[in-house]
């Protein structure tokens, strides 16, 4: 593997980077790399012919599915965290991760109806985290450490957790279709998380920019 890929692929999954003294003084004065919005620049295109992929777009408040290159549903419009949405999310703050995720929950007994959990924060939004001083190396480490020992990321860092796609439960629907309102999730109808659960399954990809 050519020595641009490997270590492309090393910061996208948190191994560590040895850098050569010829590039180690242009990355001590350059800023930190938006690792997620690297990765959102692929993330658009299906990963085979007749993959099931959620799109959700943050400019034109939608999710789509996809089956490929063909669209199956769109849901317009859909309800995203106050705060609006970023790559890089700390907790509390309402902002919806910018990403590609896969599903790896489901709970159908949520309080908003039908909740589709994603594997936030991913390894690429914990190495964002500690270059831009969010996590301390022994936050970074008991990342991965947790990530290694459960199969899924740590929910309750300083990035925060529990996000997903989910309905609006028992809340107003007029300010559903009006307003962003979560606090960094992806709500829908009732009617339409209720269709987004009959396509989807468990390692479905979600990406969200």
């Amino acid at each position: 593997m050519p020595l641009n890929r490997r270590r492309f692929l090393a910061l996208a999954l948190g191994w560590p980077v040895v850098a050569s003294a010829a590039t180690s003084n242009a990355t001590l004065n350059s800023q930190p790399i938006d690792l997620v919005e690297t990765l959102l620049s692929r993330a658009h295109l299906p990963r085979y012919s007749n993959e099931v992929w959620l799109l959700i777009n943050d400019q034109e408040s939608t999710l789509s599915v996809y089956r490929g290159d063909t669209l199956v549903e769109l849901f317009s419009p859909v309800s995203l965290g106050r705060s609006g949405a970023k790559t890089q999310r700390v907790m509390g703050d309402n902002v919806t991760p910018l990403g590609e995720f896969r599903i790896n929950r489901f709970n159908y007994e949520s309080r908003w109806h039908i909740f589709i959990g994603i594997d936030y924060p991913t390894p690429a939004h914990a190495r964002m985290a500690l270059e831009n001083g969010i996590y301390s190396q022994r936050d970074y480490e008991a990342y991965f450490d947790y990530y290694r020992r459960y199969g899924h990321p740590p929910q309750n860092t300083a990035l925060g957790g529990a996000i997903g796609v989910h309905g609006i439960g028992s809340a107003d629907p007029d300010v559903h279709s009006r307003y962003h309102w979560t606090q960094g999730c992806v709500a829908v109808t009732n009617e339409q998380i209720e269709r987004v659960v009959q396509l989807v399954d468990i390692g479905t990809r979600v990406v969200i920019g």
